[in-house]
């Protein structure tokens, strides 16, 4: 009687099991074709650097030799280039020898981006070519659209549910997979993988997301710091946790050198200003209201100011060869000269110049970044393929076109094994029922908070367990 007992199956034990099998089956048939586009247009991206400045080619260089001119005239030369009366947005100068400088103007008919680069050789002032551009990263027509094609497939808006919901599950899978591994399907494999098909298949399947598992949940996370509604709650605990990257401070009314926080992600021109701190004196605040009344002064010619501004920059350690200069057309506001060099070591720092004086008022420096604050630029660099350089290039590759070939396998194992016409399998909510009172508990609270937390994948989970009761209700 007690040996009964001792072989009798723990029913917690094997429905968390079940739970959890069952749960990484839907996760893979489901999102499975999500991943598979996320990880295969990513593939496509972080490979597409060298194809871009191949294709491009003209546009980015010269092969004029001898000093270059100053912004000025580069920045003139830009604007008789242009049919239409664009506005000023940003200047790039040639990073180095025999590379075109980039004067950027907002145009709304650039698509995705709303900003539009005519790329000037800086020596000789010819107009090299004229293409949207976007983001820090300065990415041409061709990247942008595969990088849009990664992050919303093209669709807008709507199309961002999309890398959401890819994002969203991925590490679950992940996590749901290793568990499976090491419950019984290292023991399965090792002794069963010659005997059929579906078990080599599961070898494969169980030996790359094992090879894969960090990098499973590294992108995974960093991609859902981009995505609408859970990147949106990541970006509010970070603010009221501290974990936020700092920036200089353009305002120059308020007379303090403070810096401000910025966005990692902030890829689109942001036209709105910081507001003003408050002040601590009632003869401060009257002062403010006096100064708010008065009409804001103007600069004349922004264009002459350039190349002052770019040497306060200089003279202040902005020593990066690729950088950007946005102007303030009016005198309360700083311009700012910032490295957009990601690579490794990366070079992004930030100041930022009273272009009345040509003084720094306000400087944010890397490597004086809290280190959570680089842990996060590092990531979605590091996600980006740009912090290595090729090598970053090569891994994330390796790593796409594997998780790509690991889908293809699971979805050969459930074919496989698909059930039979009149059979089923046995439903999620039927093994979470089994559970013990306190798993129900804990597996229930951690769905609500992930639910909260990342609100797609909430949306689809009930989606599958409607599936799953209707499979129950009609079996």
């Amino acid at each position: 009687m007690s040996t009964t007992s001792h072989n009798k199956p723990q029913p917690s034990s094997n429905a968390l099991l079940l739970l959890i099998t069952r749960l990484h089956f839907y996760i893979g048939l489901f999102i499975g074709p999500f991943i598979f586009i996320a990880a295969l247009t990513g593939t496509l991206y972080v490979i597409s650097p060298q194809i871009e400045n191949a294709i491009y080619k003209e546009v980015l260089t010269t092969q004029s030799v001898g000093d270059n001119q100053p912004l000025a005239r580069q920045i003139a030369a830009a604007k008789s280039h242009l049919t239409s009366d664009l506005s000023l947005f940003a200047v790039r100068p040639a990073p180095e020898q025999g590379d075109t400088t980039r004067i950027m103007f907002l145009d709304s008919s650039a698509q995705h981006s709303g900003t539009r680069a005519v790329f000037v050789d800086p020596i000789t002032l010819e107009v090299k070519g004229n293409l949207p551009v976007y983001g820090t990263s300065g990415i041409l027509p061709l990247r942008t659209t595969i990088d849009f094609m990664h992050r919303q497939l093209l669709l807008g808006e709507v199309g961002r549910y999309y890398s959401e919901l890819a994002a969203s599950w991925l590490w679950i899978a992940a996590l749901g997979g290793l568990f499976l591994w090491y419950q019984g399907g290292k023991k399965n494999t090792a002794e069963f993988a010659a005997k059929t098909e579906h078990l080599r298949k599961r070898r494969r399947h169980y030996q790359v997301g094992l090879c894969l598992f960090v990098g499973l949940i590294f992108v995974s996370i960093t991609g859902l710091t981009w995505s609408k509604w859970a990147g949106d709650n990541i970006s509010t605990l970070r603010n009221n946790i501290g974990w936020v990257t700092p920036s200089v401070n353009q305002d120059l009314s308020a007379n303090t050198h403070d810096t401000m926080m910025s966005d990692e992600h902030a890829d689109h021109p942001n036209h709105s200003s910081h507001s003003s701190h408050s002040s601590h004196s009632s003869h401060s605040s009257h002062h403010d209201m006096a100064t708010k009344k008065q009409p804001v002064e103007k600069f004349e010619n922004i264009d002459l100011l350039f190349d002052g501004v770019l040497n306060a920059a200089r003279e202040a350690g902005i020593d990066a060869n690729t950088l950007e200069i946005r102007p303030s057309f009016t005198k309360d506001k700083a311009w700012r000269v910032s490295e957009v060099d990601r690579s490794w070591p990366t070079q992004v720092d930030s100041v930022a110049v009273d272009a009345s004086t040509m003084t720094v008022t306000s400087r944010a420096d890397f490597a004086t970044f809290p280190l959570v604050a680089k842990l996060i630029r590092w990531g979605i660099d590091a996600h980006m393929g740009v912090l290595f350089g090729v090598a970053n290039q090569i891994i994330l590759a390796i790593f796409g076109v594997s998780l790509c070939l690991m889908i293809i396998w699971g979805y050969k194992m459930w074919w496989i094994r698909r059930p039979q016409a009149g059979s089923t399998s046995k439903p999620l909510l039927q093994a979470w029922g089994k559970l013990s009172f306190s798993q129900k508990i804990l597996t229930l609270l951690i769905t609500i908070a992930l639910s909260i937390s990342m609100p797609v994948m909430g949306v689809s989970l009930l989606v599958f367990l409607l599936i799953d009761l209707y499979r129950w209700k009609r079996h």
